[in-house]
């Protein structure tokens, strides 16, 4: 039987990738109690990297907006890994912390966070509204536009 999470996904025309693996000394996810902590996830997909480059010098709002969505595509891949592959097993999406890539003087941050904000209630409905951080960085890994952590909680 189809989980009701899996089955919201293929109605959003999404097919979750195995999740990225680390490429430094840290591991995933860390599960304590019924929190899952997801470690940062940058805008990687079959193929490789997507959208890399400055938000507001090489690429849009819209641009960092997409990146911010795969990033959360991304997020979604760790936490049913950590869940054993049972995504109903997601009770809440507590925070997400979205870093952008972007210009000094920056200011649409919470616009390009709504890419992985407006991913996490599409999928999990009201269990997806979360507390949320945007902030701008200097730089990032890979020079990715975004990179996005979060928190869930689980039963």
């Amino acid at each position: 039987m189809t989980s009701h999470i899996e089955a919201r996904l293929k109605d959003l025309g999404i097919n979750l990738p195995a999740p990225p693996a680390p490429v430094a000394s840290y591991v995933p996810t860390v599960k304590t109690g019924n929190l899952v902590f997801v470690s940062g996830q940058i805008p990687a997909a079959e193929g490789g990297l997507k959208y890399v480059g400055i938000v507001g010098q090489d690429l849009s709002v819209d641009d960092g907006k997409a990146a911010a969505r795969l990033c959360a595509i991304n997020l979604i891949a760790q936490v049913k890994a950590a869940c054993d592959g049972d995504l109903d097993r997601v009770t809440r999406c507590v925070k997400l912390a979205v870093f952008v890539n972007a210009t000094p003087g920056f200011g649409q941050h919470p616009e390009v966070a709504n890419g992985a904000s407006d991913l996490m209630v599409d999928v999990f409905g009201d269990a997806g509204k979360h507390a949320r951080v945007a902030a701008g960085a200097g730089s990032l890994p890979r020079n990715v536009a975004v990179e996005v952590e979060a928190v869930f909680e689980i039963a």
